[in-house]
């Protein structure tokens, strides 16, 4: 997963050398020539070796990005991109977090807050016909009883035909609400429409990256 952050840190690296390099006009008086003679060919030495750096940055760019398809998630813009190096392989629209909060009932402060979490992860559970196990805040949401028995807390058709788990109870899954994709609007998991969930599905494995930003 260090690998994506240090591509990302070169791209960066890669752009701010583009932008050091590019020439910067100047407004010389016909007398002053002479002058910033000097200057000028010390420029153009400094231009050949932010160029020679950008050769090399460049190739350890392409070192450092994943061989394999990786997952990219934009919570700001509602946006998951598979990718493989720099190609886009999946564009899809998305639904996360709404960073609602709700309290936990009897215990004081606590509460739960439904927002994803920003960071690195890897796919590690990938399912199909998932049933969803509704967790206590679910029923407290609903204002119903937290129920004693987990069977009670099972629920068919509701995260779609596929389902990529990635620690902690979230989830990059289907949803019933199409019409909500593209808004910050469920728990912390990550909803898509049928079609561009199967597309994760298929191109991702377990242990595929994941970076939410």
């Amino acid at each position: 997963m260090g690998r994506i952050l240090l591509a990302t840190s070169a791209v960066v690296l890669l752009l701010l050398l583009v932008v050091v390099s590019a020439p910067t006009p100047s407004r010389v008086a016909p007398e002053h020539s002479q002058a910033v003679h000097q200057p000028a060919i010390q420029d153009k030495v400094d231009l050949r070796t932010l160029q020679a750096r950008y050769k090399v940055l460049s190739k350890q760019l392409s070192q450092l990005m994943p061989h394999q398809p990786y997952i990219l998630v934009d919570t700001a813009r509602n946006r998951l991109y598979v990718k493989q190096q720099e190609q886009v392989v999946l564009d899809a629209i998305a639904s996360t977090g709404s960073g609602t909060i709700l309290d936990k009932p009897g215990e004081g402060k606590n509460q739960w807050i439904f927002d994803t979490p920003r960071g690195e992860f890897l796919v590690k559970s990938k399912l199909t016909n998932p049933t969803w196990i509704k967790p206590d805040w679910a029923f407290v949401e609903e204002g119903l009883a937290v129920p004693q028995n987990a069977a009670d807390r099972a629920e068919q058709g509701v995260l779609g035909e596929y389902a990529l788990g990635f620690g902690k109870g979230y989830f990059i899954h289907g949803t019933l609400y199409t019409r909500l994709l593209g808004k910050n609007v469920t728990h912390g998991c990550i909803r898509l429409n049928d079609s561009d969930l199967k597309g994760v599905y298929k191109l991702a494995r377990v242990g595929t990256p994941i970076m939410i930003f």
